[in-house]
């Protein structure tokens, strides 16, 4: 019979795995072997400094956790796992795909992106999107184009009336 205690512990793990799940806006699960300690220190550090954070679990207490949630992400917990937790649905998938692509022994498994379980094919395409602050450039270079063919425009028209 297993000791109380050991149970008890168990118990708030998976209550804690729960936690993150149910106030992650994105969840990103990978497989971090073969990475060297200075490499997981430089992954937590630029996962902190993008608001993401990431524990590696037991993956029998993750299960318990997701499934609990109804989260169907069994298949990608198996062997070595760690999970990404973070408030921006897309920054802990950008981060890990470029530290992936530089650090080969990194595998993205899966991820939560938007309520929906992901594959690591589709993680690939949301990593792909530019951040928020790119977006909202192109934005504004896009309008300040229009504006200044309407102004072109109308400054054309307007010495056609005069003529």
């Amino acid at each position: 019979m297993a000791n109380a205690k050991i149970i008890e512990k168990k118990a708030e793990v998976v209550s804690e795995i729960k936690g993150k799940f149910e106030n992650a806006k994105s969840v990103v699960v990978f497989d971090p072997r073969g990475l060297n300690v200075t490499e997981v220190t430089e992954l937590r550090r630029t996962l902190r400094d993008n608001g993401s954070d990431y524990k590696v679990y037991k993956n029998t207490l993750a299960k318990r956790a997701v499934n609990s949630l109804d989260i169907k992400l069994d298949e990608f917990l198996e062997g070595p796992s760690a999970i990404s937790f973070s408030d921006d649905e897309l920054a802990p998938v950008r981060v890990i795909s470029d530290f992936a692509k530089s650090h080969d022994k990194l595998e993205l498994k899966a991820g939560i992106v938007e309520g929906k379980v992901v594959d690591a094919k589709e993680l690939a395409k949301y990593a792909a999107i530019p951040n928020r602050e790119t977006l909202l450039t192109m934005l504004a270079s896009g309008l300040m184009g229009t504006v200044r063919n309407l102004s072109i425009c109308l400054d054309l028209y307007a010495k056609q009336k005069e003529e």
